[in-house]
């Protein structure tokens, strides 16, 4: 048998032997046959005495048998398969052999019983002792249907090399080291193998006695030669007396340890004495308090380390003393901030979509990432939060959105107005040197929340400010990076404190004012203005109960009828959001309770409110919808524009003088919308030829291009092709279609561009009563966030460039135009 040299570790490589024939009624064994006894996870080695529990009906009567006769018994350990062989196991190779169903070692060793004890459960407990090593040759069954081994004995050449005495003496000292490490050891032990003078006997005797798996003392079992042995227990005695001097060392440290702890909790308390004998032992009822957070809180170890040396600060700072109110606030705030309390967030998403549903009208958009961001939490253990930011117009319920958003999410809710907000230190905290110092007001939210994960919001983020106390908004950029937020230190801590769990979410209106690199560390997500069809829905399920209930009355008493909502949103508000909608509302709750109080209306009756109960409730209208002309001019287009407050219809108007070909413009116009004209004029001009206009007239007529309604600031590229088509209208002498509005920016070459605000401009323009809409054919894929209801009152025509714009314009469109009918 001999070492595989190219073998994985715990390789088994198999013999072929011949299979066993045997006689039941030859009772004859060969010479050197004796019972087989195979074991699994133990071995027994020669020289050695070893207790075996024999368990099994055969395995019981076998020994019985065997002690009864020479008291011989041939031990086979049982080879485990390559997948139970740990991965930390030398690597070693076994020849191995089938018998009875198992892989046994070919090599396995001659024991003989030497004394047995029988137990009620029916097992036998032998003492053995290992005479030799044997290798298996063939097995048998003798008449009592024992299985029975023939073997050979295992002859080793003596080995008498210089190298080998080397080895064997160096084993000897690293045991005799081993032996000193561990008193579990009897001392009668190093004194035997001192005196023990065959060095296999010696061999087999330490690996016998070490502390080692089962497939290392297989291996040194059936390595053939003594050489190979004692070079595989080398190798094992070093890694354990490694293993015991870094046990040791460990031990030490640890006894150090407990040594310092003993002798300051003894001149603790031997100081304590000294104090209740001169009567200075009065407890600081502060530090109790303290002491006693700390026992019921789980902190992180750092921050209870520090807490913990500050607290032996306070005990010999007198109390009158400044310092003292200075460190008693900085660990108050240590033990009131929550490091590591966390809510239970409500993570069914078919529950929290009804919450959002019922508290918001519409905003799919931010309701999906929102339940997108519960979907995850359930598949992940982590609890890191995304960082949003909600833009759009004023009173679209980005504030509300947050607060529902929490609910939803069953987490505390945090809002952090910033506003006019100039100073570092509102963000990051004052340094404990300044006097009334405090921590930033993100950990002083936290504190107030008293969780570690609440929806924080970070309102007016877009009105930030900056002077000579530092820039908020850089700051933020610390807090609201996902990868920087698991370490935000404040200034008055000076600990580092895990941000990642708190789901940030900022609002603005705008995102210009907000710098570049802070705006890349959030999510955006525009709500756009509701349209108007929206808001009497959002006034209905919403806004008018929450009035009528605002101001004492009842559904019984009032009901305000959906042309009256109309009138409201059409003539008394203008703007994005609902904001000035609800307050509107409130005004005629308000004028309908004076009535019932002051017996003008029956308290019993129910009040419905019309539209003209609206004008006489609220006066005359404010505002005045923009109509789009039923009977258009020469020179005259519509075209579309998005504001603040949504979207409205933009007319322009151009006439002609006789001059000198110079273009003026009028009506309040920023620089993007000069050029805008400025290129529609030369656009004209340069296809005078095409469009069949007489070039003369550049050189003989002045124009002049007036947006109305001049006391309004209007910018922007979108009314491009509106120009262009209102300046062609003049020169071709042609009325452009009626109903129809348009919308797009306008090159040089004629091409009709992409703008934005497609959906406020479209929902504006059917307000104002455009039949018909014309817009690039880049912009034909935001239809998509067109409500269904309007796209289906409106035609849509998608140009490319100019020419196309004419034909749908002058003409009655025809099959080759492409355009998108809605099914009304």
């Amino acid at each position: 048998m001999s070492e595989n040299e190219n073998g994985n570790n715990g390789k088994i490589s198999s013999i072929t032997v011949k299979s066993g024939n045997f006689n039941k009624n030859d009772a004859s064994r060969p010479g050197n046959c004796a019972p087989i006894l195979t074991l699994d996870s133990s071995l027994v080695f020669p020289y050695t005495l070893t207790p075996l529990v024999i368990e099994g009906e055969e395995n019981v009567r076998m020994v019985k048998k065997a002690t009864n006769e020479n008291r011989l018994v041939c031990v086979f350990p049982v080879i485990p398969p390559p997948e139970d062989i740990p991965r930390d196991s030398l690597e070693v190779h076994f020849d191995s052999v089938h018998f009875n169903g198992k892989n046994i070692s070919q090599m396995g060793v001659l024991v003989r019983i030497v004394k047995t004890l029988n137990f009620p459960d029916g097992t036998v407990r032998v003492l053995v002792r290992g005479l030799k090593r044997i290798i298996y040759k063939d097995w048998l069954v003798d008449n009592d249907d024992i299985k029975c081994i023939v073997y050979d004995e295992f002859v080793e050449e003596d080995d008498k090399s210089l190298e080998t005495a080397a080895m064997v003496k160096n084993a000897v000292n690293q045991f005799q080291e081993i032996i000193s490490f561990s008193p579990n050891f009897p001392e009668e032990l190093k004194i035997a193998i001192l005196n023990v003078d065959d060095n296999s006997r010696v061999v087999d005797l330490m690996a016998d006695t070490l502390n080692i798996g089962f497939i290392e003392k297989l291996s040194i079992l059936t390595l053939p030669t003594m050489h190979e042995r004692l070079q595989m227990l080398t190798i094992l005695l070093n890694r354990e007396v490694e293993v015991l001097h870094l046990g040791s060392e460990i031990q030490s440290q640890v006894h150090n340890a407990l040594s310092r702890s003993q002798r300051d909790f003894f001149l603790r308390e031997q100081l304590k004495t000294i104090k209740h004998e001169l009567g200075e032992d009065n407890v600081n009822p502060d530090v109790e308090a303290i002491q006693a957070k700390l026992e019921e809180l789980k902190l992180p170890e750092n921050v209870e380390k520090v807490i913990l040396k500050e607290l032996e600060r306070l005990e010999v700072i007198p109390q009158a003393s400044a310092e003292y109110h200075v460190a008693f606030n900085y660990v108050d705030w240590l033990v009131s901030v929550p490091w590591t309390i966390f809510s239970d967030d409500r993570l069914d998403v078919k529950e929290a979509s009804k919450v959002l549903n019922h508290d918001h009208y519409g905003l799919e958009d931010v309701k999906q990432r929102i339940l997108e961001f519960l979907a995850v939490l359930q598949l992940k253990d982590d609890r890191k939060a995304p960082i949003l930011c909600f833009v759009g117009p004023p009173g679209v319920g980005k504030t509300s959105l947050g607060q529902s958003i929490a609910r939803a999410m069953q987490r505390k809710f945090v809002r952090m107005s910033l506003g006019g907000v100039r100073d570092e230190a509102e963000i990051r905290g004052h340094r404990r040197t300044y006097v009334g110092a405090l921590p930033g007001r993100i950990i002083q939210g936290l504190k107030k929340a008293a969780t570690a994960n609440p929806v924080f919001m970070l309102d007016e983020i877009d009105k930030l400010g900056a002077d000579y106390r530092g820039d908020p908004s850089s700051a933020l950029l610390e807090v609201l990076d996902p990868e920087q937020n698991k370490a935000f230190n404040d200034h008055y801590l000076e600990l580092d404190y895990d941000l990642s769990s708190v789901l940030f979410i900022a609002t603005a209106n705008i995102l210009d004012t907000i710098p570049p690199a802070l705006r890349d560390r959030m999510e955006i997500i525009r709500l756009p203005g509701y349209t108007g069809f929206e808001k009497k829905q959002i006034a209905r399920n919403y806004l008018v109960p929450r009035q009528l209930k605002e101001n004492g009355l009842k559904k019984s008493q009032v009901m305000f009828s959906m042309p009256a909502v109309d009138e409201i949103i059409n003539y008394y508000t203008r703007e994005a959001g609902v904001r000035t909608l609800e307050r509107t509302i409130g005004k005629v709750c308000r004028k309908i309770a004076t009535r019932i109080v002051t017996d003008e209306i029956n308290a019993d009756a129910r009040t419905k409110v019309t539209p003209a109960f609206v004008r006489e409730a609220l006066g005359p209208r404010i505002f005045i919808m923009d109509e789009a002309e039923k009977h258009t001019d020469i020179g005259v287009a519509t075209g579309m524009a998005w504001t603040s407050s949504g979207g409205t219809i933009l007319p322009v108007e151009v006439t002609s003088m006789p001059g000198k070909g110079i273009l003026k413009l009028t009506g309040s116009l920023g620089n993007v919308m000069k050029e805008s004209a400025e290129a529609a004029f030369s656009f004209i001009r340069s296809s005078s030829g095409h469009l069949k206009i007489d070039p003369k007239v550049f050189e003989n007529c002045d124009f002049h291009i007036h947006v109305p309604d001049g006391a309004t600031p209007k910018d922007g590229p979108s009314a491009g092709i509106t120009m262009t088509v209102a300046l062609a209208s003049l020169l071709l002498n042609r009325k452009v279609k009626s109903g129809l509005s348009m919308t797009g920016e306008i090159t040089l070459r004629g091409k009709v561009t992409a703008v934005g605000g497609i959906k406020e401009k479209v929902i504006a323009a059917l307000r104002s009563g455009v039949k018909t809409i014309l817009m690039p054919a880049e912009n034909e894929k935001d239809l998509e966030e067109i409500p269904e209801n309007v796209k289906n009152k409106l035609n849509f025509f998608f140009v490319k460039n100019a020419d196309e714009a004419f034909k749908v314009v002058f003409e009655a469109a025809s099959g080759r135009q492409r355009s998108l009918r809605k099914k009304k």
